[in-house]
């Protein structure tokens, strides 16, 4: 099996999101398997350098799983040739002038979300990296996973019929750390520090609404931040001031008119839904909801007729008449599948959508639900011009 080595300068990765996600569950496992395959036959196998700021943090994170280089000097990452690829996910504070380091240095960036806090840098940096002429991309890790790929596909195989209104529910309890230790960390509910539901979520929704149902093309928002005290990770009380929930309603360019979808972010929702995140698109023909995982289905010869009596208990049961949409092909890791799209776009121009370009794009709806918020207003989305 013929091999080729791209080296990949990743920063940030003793996080969480990075170490797991990134790190280990895609980069090291492209490793594992043997490398990405090319369309010459030949293998592309990542040879990862680990970069952080804490230098036992790093070294024990690298010897644990058997990354060979890691160094403090980013600096020095940047000036070696052979690596090829900077990958950030550290804090968005941070991102833009990353980003802009790495590409002034000849490297193709790929980022986690979101570019930046402002549009106005994101637009900048998609810009910059056009001019330089280097490959970027930004990670929409949503897209692969099983249940909005099914939902895709209903969507994509005309089962909707005309699509009329889609909902979304997402979040969870995120303790205070009053009763028990929070399981996010408490820069998310700081806006100095760039934490926020708003900021941290409509990016997310941006491309599943783009991708899946329809373009994005005005948005409602409400923020709000329900819990104003919480304990951080040293058992200290500070004053959350970042929105904890958004309540957004968006306006969908749809091929057969406009599409209302309504998607609520909760980390102060108790879950009574199938998953974390489920989604429910609405057509005349048919219905679908997606999780995580799993999506199900119901057409208009399979929908029951419930007739209205508060007299008397419900005697259906609503789940009985829906469809488990069938899996029909294995799923890899759906952030392992955008490194796989990622290495093949840089070794041999393959394509690849989730540029830095459509980045900015969430970015820009994130802006968009915070103006709208504040002055209780529609913002609609106005071309780039990227």
């Amino acid at each position: 099996m013929r091999q080729k080595r791209i080296g990949i300068i990743m920063h940030g990765v003793t996080g969480r999101m990075g170490m797991n996600q990134h790190l280990i569950r895609s980069v090291l496992a492209i490793r594992a398997q043997g490398g990405v395959a090319l369309s010459d036959g030949s293998y592309l196998v990542p040879d990862p350098i680990i970069v952080g700021r804490n230098a036992d943090k790093i070294e024990a994170l690298a010897k644990a799983h058997g990354v060979e280089r890691y160094t403090t000097d980013l600096d020095a990452a940047l000036a070696n040739p052979d690596d090829t690829i900077f990958f950030d996910a550290a804090s968005t504070q941070m991102r833009p002038g990353l980003l802009r380091k790495a590409i002034d240095a000849g490297k193709h960036v790929y980022s986690e979300k979101p570019v930046s806090e402002k549009l106005e840098d994101a637009v900048a940096i998609a810009k910059h990296a056009k001019a330089k002429g280097v490959k970027n991309g930004i990670v929409h890790d949503k897209l692969d996973l099983p249940g909005l790929i099914k939902l895709k596909r209903l969507r994509d195989l005309g089962f909707f019929g005309k699509i009329l209104s889609v909902k979304g529910e997402f979040g969870y309890w995120v303790f205070t750390g009053d009763d028990l230790p929070a399981q996010r960390p408490s820069w998310n509910y700081r806006a100095q520090d760039g934490g926020g539901m708003i900021s941290d979520m409509l990016c997310h929704w941006r491309y599943v609404l783009d991708n899946v149902v329809a373009p994005v093309k005005s948005v409602s928002c409400l923020g709000f931040t329900h819990i104003d005290s919480r304990l951080d990770e040293a058992g200290e009380r500070y004053k959350a001031t970042a929105d904890d929930a958004a309540y957004a309603t968006f306006l969908l360019d749809g091929p057969d008119g406009e599409i209302v979808a309504h998607i609520n972010s909760s980390w102060c929702t108790r879950v009574r839904r199938d998953d974390l995140v489920t989604f429910q698109i609405d057509g005349t023909h048919g219905s679908a909801v997606a999780g995580l995982h799993k999506c199900y289905s119901q057409h208009r010869v399979n929908t029951p007729k419930p007739v209205w009596n508060p007299d008397e208990p419900q005697q259906l049961d609503f789940f009985d008449d829906w469809e488990e949409v069938p899996d029909n092909t294995v799923f890899d890791n759906g952030f392992k599948v955008q490194w796989e799209q990622f290495l093949r776009h840089v070794a041999e121009d393959a394509p690849f959508s989730y540029t830095l370009e459509e980045g900015a794009k969430g970015v820009q709806l994130a802006q968009a639900g915070y103006e709208s918020s504040e002055k209780r207003c529609w913002v609609d989305l106005e071309d780039l011009g990227i």
